[in-house]
């Protein structure tokens, strides 16, 4: 399949933040901070997950893998972050950008069916305990994120070859931090109402459906809840709710803002921090907020540093 159609430019230069650009030393590490206490966040949730086999349960085999697709997110887009608030807007080559693109979507899309998926998971839970482990069996979790990589990857794969299918002959400068759909679309001189229009549909498809999905889930958790005779049961519950949401609302609502509009080429200026939500501080709260208060995650973890006390203390001896 070809990829390029009569491009002449071979490198873009990602602009970044100019206007904050005397500051970048500060935003580098605050940004360095950011990333690096979310991968070790989402390493540490997915060692632990596959270390104590009593997390080898659906909910934590989901959680450990919504953890990988966001250490590859994130470090998709970063590491380029962190080198423009340090030396200023930063080349790109066409094949990077293609990389870089494809990999941002592609976990992106992931990230959004998991946390349908996961939404799924908790409302089978708490909404139908008894029939928990018959519905969610390791064979239907293992099924389901299957089909979360399945469906991403020809959705995101069509889509990405259609935008570099265009031609880019006049500006190289990307109004953006990454090489994302709108501001690549944007560049383009040629005519790019299909390209829109089918980054408008898929887009669509991939975070309404899985918003409906996740909607409905928490809406009837949230009645099952109110059932709970005890005001201590409901107090809790809802206090795990409602920080789940907010970091639901974050991610869901700053990705409509970017995507979910006919002419991708639209707010352009403010996709840049709308997309800083999805790519710095959410993925910062998740593994707070997903194991905060988490009792098992907590006893596993003690249990991890308990073991490797005793091997330096043996190593040691």
């Amino acid at each position: 399949m070809e990829v390029r159609n009569e491009t002449t430019i071979q490198e873009f230069i990602l602009e970044g933040f100019p206007a904050i650009q005397d500051l970048g030393n500060i935003f580098f590490l605050i940004h360095l901070l950011a990333y690096l206490a979310s991968i070790t966040g989402n390493v540490v949730i997915i060692t632990i997950t596959w270390v104590d086999h009593r997390l080898w349960t659906p909910m934590y085999i989901l959680l450990s893998t919504f953890s990988f697709s966001e250490c590859c997110f994130i470090t998709s887009v970063i590491p380029k972050l962190l080198s423009i608030f340090l030396l200023g807007r930063q080349p790109i080559s066409f094949t990077a950008c293609l990389i870089q693109a494809f990999s941002f979507l592609f976990f992106g899309s992931i990230i959004f069916f998991l946390m349908a998926v996961m939404s799924l998971d908790r409302y089978v839970a708490i909404c139908k305990p008894l029939h928990y482990p018959t519905i969610m069996n390791p064979k239907t979790c293992f099924l389901l994120v299957t089909a979360c990589f399945a469906l991403a990857f020809p959705l995101i794969t069509g889509l990405v070859v259609k935008v570099f299918q265009l031609s880019f002959c006049g500006p190289h400068v990307i109004p953006h931090f990454l090489c994302d759909l709108g501001p690549l679309i944007h560049l383009s001189c040629s005519d790019t109402s299909s390209t829109e229009m089918l980054a408008f549909v898929l887009t669509s498809f991939i975070l309404l459906t899985s918003l409906i999905i996740t909607t409905i889930a928490y809406s009837n958790i949230v009645v099952t809840v109110l059932r709970l005779p005890s005001a201590k049961e409901k107090q809790k519950a809802f206090s795990t709710c409602s920080s789940h949401l907010l970091v639901l609302s974050l991610m869901y609502s700053s990705c409509l803002f970017i995507y979910v509009k006919p002419k991708q080429t639209n707010r352009l200026d403010s996709n840049r921090e709308a997309a800083l939500v999805n790519t710095v501080v959410t993925p910062l709260l998740n593994p707070v907020i997903y194991t905060l208060r988490n009792k098992q995650v907590h006893r596993a973890l003690r249990d991890a540093l308990s073991r490797l006390r005793l091997q330096k203390q043996s190593f040691g001896g």
